[in-house]
């Protein structure tokens, strides 16, 4: 399995992580295979719905939870990081028209995909810490932790959605 992309989420969260970026400019073509509606059942046997779309070669744009009263959207992409693929969220709205109301706009994730199966894991804010001056803080954070196993949340698991016409 490839590490890779998204997403997303504030999911787990009530809200956005980091106040700096990690990563900066896009610079790795998106996976391809990341891209469609993905959708996951969460314990209480509700589905949640995540919209991965190509925004260009580099860059995606997220939709969560697609199909809620409000939706979120960001803009994601790729990048190298300590020997690992991962993926850069930029929040900047929501489907009422709302921008962030405050500056923690980003997230960073872990993903894989295979065939129909994408599995997220986002960085936990709770062992990296949040308040961060520079993307440099944030990294040497992320260094620090390495070892630790809860660097990452738990796993979530999409699966493809299949659109019927």
């Amino acid at each position: 399995m490839k590490w890779l992309l998204p997403v997303v989420v504030c999911l787990l969260l009530a809200g956005c992580d980091f106040t700096v970026p990690l990563s900066g400019k896009p610079g790795m073509a998106i996976d391809k295979q990341a891209v469609g509606l993905w959708q996951r059942v969460l314990p209480d046997g509700d589905t949640e719905r995540l919209l991965v779309m190509a925004l260009n070669e580099r860059e995606y744009v997220l939709c969560w939870p697609k199909g809620a009263d409000t939706e979120l959207f960001a803009r994601a992409h790729l990048f190298e990081y300590s020997g690992r693929t991962l993926v850069q969220l930029q929040w900047f709205g929501n489907s009422e028209g709302a921008a962030p109301d405050d500056d923690r706009v980003f997230q960073i994730a872990a993903y894989s995909v295979a065939g129909d199966v994408l599995e997220i894991r986002m960085l936990n804010a709770d062992v990296t810490g949040k308040d961060f001056r520079s993307s440099d803080e944030l990294a040497k954070a992320i260094e620090n932790n390495h070892d630790n196993p809860t660097l990452y949340s738990e796993v979530m698991i999409f699966k493809k959605a299949r659109v019927e016409n």
